[in-house]
């Protein structure tokens, strides 16, 4: 039996979190009325406090780029001790 994923619209989401705030900061209810699992929209109003959520007024272009940038650096940095340690290795 395939189980199929579901897929939602930035748009979707952005509704789905502001009508939890209609119904008072109910996940459950906001959940049931969306035909949608709570712990899906749990996550999605955890995304839109941290402003990570695109489509909702917490969501801060300036933090996802730094995000974005920290992210890069990271890969960069584990490259470059990769690279580091192959050469510690070759050297021995």
């Amino acid at each position: 039996m395939i189980k199929k994923i579901r897929t939602y619209s930035a748009a979707f989401k952005a509704k789905a979190v502001k009508k939890i705030a209609d119904n008072n900061g109910n996940v459950s209810t906001t959940a049931k009325q969306l035909s949608i699992a709570m712990q899906t929209l749990s996550n999605w109003q955890n995304k839109a406090n941290e402003g990570k959520f695109i489509g909702t007024k917490q969501y801060d272009p300036e933090l996802m780029a730094i995000l974005e940038e920290n992210k890069r650096l990271k890969r960069g940095l584990k490259v470059a001790h990769e690279e580091r340690d192959i050469l510690k290795k070759a050297m021995t």
